[in-house]
């Protein structure tokens, strides 16, 4: 079975050249810094630029404006997707929808408040002491007034709540001037009913006071009909005319909330939606806004939606008596934009940083973190980067990349998959083949559940042999540089693993004879050499190193040849992207 597995080692080296990065650019290593200075790489955009190259752009750039395609300067032309539609604003919830589950409803109001003006049919609480007496409650009759004992009438209607105890008290004061106390209290005020119609969910007539605001009737109703209401135009009508026009937006958005004191038999009218846009994107939700009119600017559906960080660019795409058009603006041009009704506005922040952030871990002095050009290399990088000579392997720098890591999972969740597919499938022709295949369909489910467990490590190998690829280096790139070591680390199938002192001359053999040799489990063809540097090797085809980990890879559990060689290929995967010896 160990010697079957040793049939496919052609087709595991191709994937470790694969995975390791090669070095045909490396530079060699300088006396003073990791790659000299004259030999860093250049930006993209300064390579190439000697006399054929820049004829070279020349002829380029003639062959594109030789056979214009559309005038770009058109608003007829933008980068639009064409797999993604333009957005129906009505399939989009409308700003605001969330408005009437705040409970509006729950609380009516008792219409003390100061600016409450006195109506017929309340009732007032009087008290006056010191030169006379007097304790009553008095009721607005239909003309207005209250009739104060020894006093006469007084007309109260219209008064608010806070002038109500200077009035009352100047009526007393004129017949009693001298030495008298008045307290006033409104007690009690008349209920009005308020129909409330137009495009609501529940049209109908809702109890409440006068000084009730809008929303709680509008709330009594069901809210506002998400499909076809408005909520920029609601009309409140006494009498056959309207008194008052609200436009929820100015509380949506700031606040703001007139307060008109109903009267019994006034009527709510939400009038139907007007036209409206859609937006999309970068924004917190996406909304269908209304229009006030039949347009607005750029600069009033930035106001209304609430944008992420980031954003940069708008695209608009609507329609116009002239056709169709589609325009990506920055943020500022999109401002005094014109928006008409359908338009769909798409925020986006497609605005490239110009810099990268790369961390560095290992032996190395000053911080961790650096902010880079985006077109800085490996190299310039290293040089600016002061380490500890005596303690510093300069020959074993790495990157650990995330990119790297997800093709990494990637690549190892597809072969788990074919093995899946490939083992699990096959029909069963007799009693004994069945069994054999329920103890191998186990086998393989525990396999691929613990490899799938296994978190790659995304090392990109880029120093080998004394020598550094000058690569480009990539936003949240780790770069390593390890400290020097004395010893080496066995792990995996052997009887003892554990760190041993790096002898110059020993082999893996040795080091693993000092380690009390294989367990039962090992399969002494797949031994592997773990560079510093994220290289990983089999055995005879690289030295040991100080530093190194010697990895000694399990056996397949299973007789059948062709199940064995799959597995050792996916255990021999797992140990180049992680380090480990997936233990079976």
């Amino acid at each position: 079975m160990k010697h079957a597995a040793s049939f496919f080692r052609a087709g595991c080296l191709v994937a470790v050249a694969c995975l390791n990065v090669g070095v045909a650019n490396a530079q060699s290593f300088g006396s003073s810094s990791i790659i000299p200075q004259d030999q860093q790489a250049q930006s993209v955009t300064s390579q190439g630029q000697g006399a054929d190259g820049q004829q070279a752009q020349q002829q380029a750039q003639q062959a594109v404006e030789d056979q214009p395609r559309a005038n770009w300067n058109s608003a007829n032309y933008g980068p639009v997707d064409p797999d993604q539609p333009p957005v129906d604003p009505n399939m989009l919830p409308p700003f605001g929808a969330n408005l009437f589950t705040g409970g509006f409803r729950g609380v009516m109001a008792d219409g003390l408040n100061p600016g409450y003006t006195i109506k017929p049919g309340d009732q007032i609480n009087l008290r006056v002491w010191g030169g006379t007496e007097m304790q009553s409650v008095l009721t607005v009759d239909s003309q207005g007034n209250i009739f104060l004992p020894g006093i006469g009438p007084l007309n109260v209607q219209g008064t608010s709540n806070s002038e109500l105890n200077s009035r009352v008290t100047s009526a007393i004061k004129s017949v009693y001037p001298e030495n008298v106390q008045v307290y006033t209290n409104l007690q009690g005020v008349q209920p009005v009913g308020v129909f409330v119609t137009g495009y609501v969910k529940n049209p109908g007539r809702y109890s409440g006071t006068p000084s009730d605001s809008m929303l709680y009737f509008l709330d009594q109703a069901g809210g506002i009909d998400q499909t076809l209401g408005s909520y920029r135009q609601i009309a409140i009508k006494r009498g056959g005319r309207i008194v008052d026009t609200i436009d929820l937006y100015d509380f949506l958005i700031d606040g703001n909330m007139p307060h008109p004191q109903f009267r019994d038999g006034d009527t709510i009218v939400v009038e139907e939606r007007g036209p409206a846009v859609a937006v999309v994107g970068d924004v917190q939700r996406p909304f269908r806004y209304e229009l006030a009119g039949e347009s607005l600017t750029g600069g009033d559906v930035t106001n209304l939606a609430r944008l992420r960080s980031g954003v940069s660019h708008v695209l608009l795409r609507g329609d116009r008596p002239e056709g169709p058009i589609a325009r990506y603006l920055t943020l500022d041009e999109f401002r005094t934009a014109e928006i008409e009704r359908g338009d769909e506005v798409m925020f986006s922040a497609d605005q490239r940083a110009e810099s990268i952030v790369v961390q560095v871990e290992g032996s190395y002095y000053g911080p961790s973190r650096y902010v880079l050009p985006r077109d800085a290399h490996l190299g310039e990088f290293l040089n600016a980067i002061s380490v500890p000579k005596s303690m510093t392997s300069y020959q074993d720098v790495s990157i650990r990349r995330e990119s790297v890591a997800e093709q990494q999972e990637e690549s190892l969740n597809e072969s788990l998959d074919r093995l899946e597919q490939t083992y699990l499938g096959y029909p069963a022709r007799t009693t004994g083949e069945g069994e054999i295949q329920v103890r191998q369909a186990e086998l393989i489910e525990r396999f691929v559940q613990k490899a799938r467990q296994t978190e790659p490590t995304g090392r990109l190998v880029v120093a080998r042999n004394g020598d550094i690829a000058d690569i480009r280096l990539q936003d949240g790139d780790v770069v390593t540089i390890p400290e020097s070591s004395d010893s080496v680390l066995l792990s995996g199938e052997v009887t003892i693993p554990q760190a041993m002192v790096y002898t110059p001359g020993m082999s893996a053999e040795d080091y693993i004879r000092q380690a009390g040799g294989f367990t039962p489990r090992a399969d002494d063809d797949q031994v592997l050499v773990v560079h510093r540097n994220g290289a990983v090797i089999r055995v005879g085809d690289t030295d040991v190193r100080a530093g190194d980990e010697i990895l000694v890879l399990p056996a397949a559990p299973t007789s059948n040849i062709e199940l064995a060689t799959s597995i050792t290929q996916i255990l021999y995967q797992v140990a180049v992207a992680t380090k480990v010896a997936l233990d079976l």
